[in-house]
């Protein structure tokens, strides 16, 4: 915390409590700044004061969050809904600002990072960055080699451009009667509108699963659950931010 701030703004964000619940904690003298009994919410403080509420030290929030989220089917990927569950409800903190990375359709699964980092989100969302994104993928035909030269050369999805080159991976493959179904693992560098299944779609086939199991330097770990929801160690934070 380099420069000051105001006092209930420090404990919210240090999750003593939300503003107004730390102002009721200021008023009524169970938050101390350097050993006196702090008499307003408005207080400055910085870096170099202590502060302790009910006799216990409170140190200093980090400057942003970092969480990594195995998001579940049937939620979106909103801050707020008024009709659908969003994944903030996933995530295990109650600091303001927290956002989704981009975003993951309702039905899709898998990777999705949460943070207040606007301005890592934006190296990352970029267009011109080309972070790549991995996704497991269950469609329905076979896929087959032409496919994945296909997917290398770019496909047309209706835009003015041909998606980027993408790597396409044959993973399984099953006859069945009507068809078939295949199993692939698809690496995009772009991030339009439901891209993966307008590729999928391009080559003739439909998903009926998605899981995004990458991004940029990001995997999503196997011990994380759908639903469950976790800070980013210190080295998934190191290579995130030196990549």
């Amino acid at each position: 915390m380099g420069k000051a701030v105001r006092l209930d703004k420090f404990l919210a964000d240090a999750g003593s409590g939300t503003r107004s619940e730390v102002k009721k904690l200021i008023q009524k003298g169970k938050v101390m700044v350097n050993g006196s009994a702090a008499k307003r919410p408005e207080q400055k403080i910085t870096e170099e004061d202590e502060v302790s509420v009910n006799g216990e030290a409170v140190a200093a929030a980090p400057e942003f969050e970092y969480f990594l989220l195995h998001k579940p089917a049937g939620c979106v990927s909103a801050t707020e809904d008024a009709r659908e569950k969003t994944v903030m409800e996933y995530v295990p903190s109650k600091r303001k600002g927290l956002f989704p990375v981009g975003r993951l359709d309702k039905d899709t699964e898998g990777l999705l990072l949460i943070t207040d980092d606007g301005a890592l989100a934006h190296e990352l969302l970029s267009p011109k960055k080309h972070v790549e994104k991995t996704y497991f993928a269950r469609v329905s035909g076979i896929v087959t080699q032409e496919d994945v030269l296909a997917m290398e050369k770019g496909v047309d999805i209706g835009e003015e451009k041909l998606t980027l080159p993408a790597r396409l991976e044959i993973l399984r493959t099953e006859q069945e009667a009507g068809g078939g179904m295949s199993e692939v693992s698809l690496t995009i560098c772009e991030g339009k509108f439901h891209q993966v299944k307008r590729m999928m779609e391009a080559v003739g086939k439909q998903v009926v699963y998605l899981k995004r199991i990458s991004m940029g330097p990001l995997t999503l770990p196997e011990d994380l659950e759908r639903g469950e929801c976790r800070p980013l160690t210190s080295e998934e934070l190191e290579k995130l931010k030196s990549r």
